[in-house]
């Protein structure tokens, strides 16, 4: 059976000031992929994550679930999962935060809860915190619990083990390794041996290009 393309990127370019950060790109990741994005800090594997989300103009062609991932952008993030390398500014409440996702992705807010207390975080110790008071592991557990409990149709993670204790690192890849089979996946990862028992795909980036990708 085909497997169905639920991103496809042909001949992407993404230049900053006049550095071309990604070059000529064209791949395809697929329902069911569990990929390690793989490459040197500067390969360009964050600038590829931020560009499927819609977050940067390129050049070229990039589709997510059919859609453009700049002007379908609300509707994408819909079924998209994602956690990101630094933690984003918010001055939110933590429940502020929480009742923004419950409402924004349709979902119940005690699996936030059940996800984050699992990975050790007492959300509801720190309810009334701002987002931007918590240390980076607390921060790193939210963010994971968030982008889990909705089960997307994509998830994308980059460095996501980063700031997390080995014992929630251990829950994080529970979780993972339970993911429906119909999601993708895609860890970008500096750490491949943590990981290379949840994946069935390597892409390494260099410089802006793949330079590898292999089933695993």
């Amino acid at each position: 059976m085909e497997k169905k393309a639920l991103i496809e990127v042909k001949n992407l370019t993404k230049v900053f000031n006049k550095v071309a950060v990604i070059k000529n790109l064209s791949v395809n990741f697929y329902q069911g992929d569990r990929i390690a994005l793989i490459g040197q800090n500067g390969a360009g594997k964050t600038t590829l994550i931020r560009c499927i989300l819609g977050l940067y103009t390129y050049e070229g062609f990039l589709s997510v679930l059919e859609k453009n991932s700049r002007t379908d952008r609300e509707q994408i993030l819909q079924e998209v999962g994602f956690v990101p390398q630094l933690p984003p500014p918010l001055k939110m409440t933590v429940a502020e935060i929480m009742d923004f996702f419950s409402i924004v992705t349709k979902t119940d807010k005690d699996k936030f809860v059940r996800i984050a207390n699992d990975l050790k975080l007492d959300v509801n110790s720190h309810l009334h915190k701002p987002f931007l008071k918590l240390s980076g592991g607390m921060k790193q557990k939210l963010l994971v619990s968030l982008a889990l409990a909705r089960n997307p149709k994509i998830l994308l993670m980059d460095e996501p083990s980063a700031n997390l204790d080995p014992e929630a690192r251990k829950v994080l890849f529970k979780y993972l390794n339970e993911l429906p089979q119909e999601t993708l996946m895609i860890l970008s990862s500096h750490r491949v041996d943590e990981i290379k028992n949840l994946v069935n795909r390597l892409i390494e980036m260099d410089l802006g290009e793949i330079v590898v990708d292999k089933e695993l």
